[in-house]
């Protein structure tokens, strides 16, 4: 989005407005890092020197791979250690045929310079990410991009380093990137940068992830911020409501210091909640625990005081590589997790990945993937995957509170067959005098509305819920939430999304079964005495907002609430319907 007051002198404050990924406000001066470009030359070479072409690629691939290695080992017993499995993603890259085979293929067929042949290779692996559905994969774009910048670097005959200028005194750095990538990160952790913003990445890119960890404001998706912020001007970021903003005038700079001091003592605040039950003021207690994607999450996990983990992730152990991860690895990282929570509950979800993106990195052109084999339908294609992975879940529930999810349920027959996966992957076991917990709890995914009508079929078989809120809306609204020119009209507040959440939590009572709500709706404080009004006692969110959200719980009483909250339920002018959340949380 071109910034409001673009082409206007330097000294006037202009914005731009790109995705919020980590919360927060950040004041400092900037400082650019361009990375490489992509853009190369393309020139011939002779048949003799095809050997000595393909001989300085492999050079680069190694220097890069050690590079990386180096960089991996640096942090993994630091602090910054949970930047290490990004890393090794952008390794187990390097590794692939893709990087390792393909360009060396195109230097002796198309007889070019090694630049160009990788640059071919590059166009050729990301035209196979437009058609893919799933925002987390088709935002792995980035990391294809990111080695193949660094192999360019090393083929011009330079490191990829950060240039940083000496320490100020007075104020923070803000990195301003057309893109970075974690080894990115390592390479400037040890200093002082308050914030980064970046021209790419969207919000569950793994700089967004990297943005969460580190506990600092970031925007992504900016477009033209590299080109448009010139060195040390004065920029603001608000990284909660994604706004970047280049040399603002006094009275801006002056309401920002502010805001950023009230939210540093609100954070100081909710710190001391982490130990404190939640319960709301009538004496209600709420279970709030926490979505993860990582082993290496825990340490914010444990830092929130979460009740449990929710939602973890289980498709990262499965991204960016061509050989599957075998039952051994997915068990020891399914253990780590369950061990590391010390008998709280963890709610694994099964492998959610789609047709749009096969497990050796072929891409299968499905015409509309969102609605083809995916998720558990997908699992249930691949039973031996499926397999493997049940019973690495099953081996690690001996370790602590293990419990299975399975995503995107939406007919009998798909729920029959899982259950029946799961009890002959316990069989199995049994067979092998492997211990495991017998009684692991099964629950499933409500993110289709097919689902949520006709959940009593469902509910017969499930030991728990969760409601997976970011489908349910996309597919009740027919709207792709990573799509530009309809994103705008995704709504958790659409009364039809609302009665649908309301009635699953409502049959889950009536049939006594737990039902949490996993999505982002979960995490947004202003949508938290509206779920409680619901009936909803599970919330699962990310990390971060899991002391803000049981502030809002603490301070509210259900009785209060519950007329508003009918009344909401019952609105059908979308205005009156916000005024009325917005009296929910005054």
């Amino acid at each position: 989005m071109a910034p409001e007051g673009a082409g206007t002198p330097r000294s006037v404050c202009f914005t731009m407005h790109g995705i919020a990924v980590s919360g927060g406000i950040a004041i400092g001066h900037a400082h650019l890092f361009l990375g490489m470009s992509t853009e190369v030359d393309h020139y011939a070479i002779p048949p003799h020197d095809v050997g000595r072409e393909q001989r300085r690629y492999d050079r680069a691939v190694k220097e890069v791979r050690d590079e990386l290695k180096e960089l991996a080992e640096s942090v993994r017993h630091s602090t910054a250690a949970e930047l290490a499995p990004f890393v090794n993603v952008h390794l187990m890259l390097l590794e692939d045929a893709a990087f390792a085979e393909a360009p060396r293929e195109i230097i002796a067929e198309q007889r070019c310079n090694a630049e160009w042949a990788l640059r071919t290779q590059l166009d050729e692996l990301t035209a196979q990410f437009d058609d893919i559905e799933d925002e987390y994969l088709r935002e792995r774009e980035t990391d294809v991009r990111q080695v193949a910048e660094r192999v360019l670097t090393a083929l011009a005959g330079s490191k990829r380093r950060l240039a940083m200028k000496p320490t100020r005194q007075d104020t923070d750095m803000i990195l301003v990137a057309r893109d970075l990538s974690p080894a990115d990160v390592i390479l400037f952790r040890e200093h002082p940068f308050a914030a980064f913003v970046t021209d790419m990445g969207g919000a569950t890119s793994h700089t967004a992830i990297i943005a969460r960890s580190l506990a600092i404001p970031a925007i992504v998706a900016l477009h033209h911020s590299r080109t448009l912020i010139r060195e040390d001007e004065l920029v603001i970021v608000d990284g909660t409501q994604g706004v970047l903003i280049v040399n603002p005038d006094r009275a801006v700079l002056a309401e920002y210091r502010l805001r950023q001091n009230q939210a540093r003592l609100e954070r100081e605040k909710l710190k001391r909640l982490k130990t404190a039950p939640a319960a709301t003021l009538d004496g209600t207690v709420v279970q709030l625990q926490a979505n993860i994607e990582l082993p290496s999450d825990l340490d914010a996990v444990r830092a929130s005081g979460a009740a449990g983990i929710g939602l973890f992730r289980s498709e990262f152990l499965f991204m960016n590589r061509r050989d599957m991860p075998d039952e051994d690895e997915q068990y020891e990282a399914y253990r780590e997790v369950v061990e590391g929570m010390k008998g709280k509950p963890v709610t694994i979800r099964t492998l959610d990945l789609g047709a749009d993106k096969a497990l050796d990195g072929q891409e299968s052109m499905a015409e509309n993937p969102a609605l083809g084999l995916r998720a558990i339908r997908y699992c249930l294609s691949e039973p031996q995957l499926f397999n493997t992975q049940l019973r690495a879940i099953l081996r690690a529930s001996r370790h602590g509170k293990a419990m299975i999810l399975i995503p995107m349920l939406s007919s009998y027959a798909e729920l029959n067959q899982a259950v029946a996966a799961v009890e002959r992957a316990k069989e199995e076991l049994k067979t092998e005098g492997v211990k495991f917990d017998a009684f692991v709890p099964l629950g499933g995914m409500i993110e289709i509305p097919a689902a949520a009508i006709a959940l009593p079929m469902f509910i017969r078989k499930l030991d728990f819920l969760s409601i997976g809120t970011n489908d349910l809306i996309q597919y009740t609204l027919a709207i792709d939430r990573a799509d530009d020119a309809v994103a705008h009209l995704y709504d958790p507040l659409h009364p039809a999304v609302l009665s649908l959440i309301s009635g699953v939590i409502r049959m889950a009572h009536q049939a006594e079964k737990p039902v949490a709500v996993c999505g982002e709706m979960a995490g947004d404080v202003r949508l938290t005495r509206l779920l409680l009004g619901m009936g909803l006692r599970h919330f699962s969110m990310h990390p971060a907002s899991l002391l803000e959200v049981k502030q809002r719980v603490l301070s509210t009483s259900l009785p209060d609430v519950a007329p508003l909250v009918a009344r909401i339920m019952k609105a059908d002018d979308p205005e009156k319907m916000v005024s009325l959340v917005d009296k929910l949380n005054a």
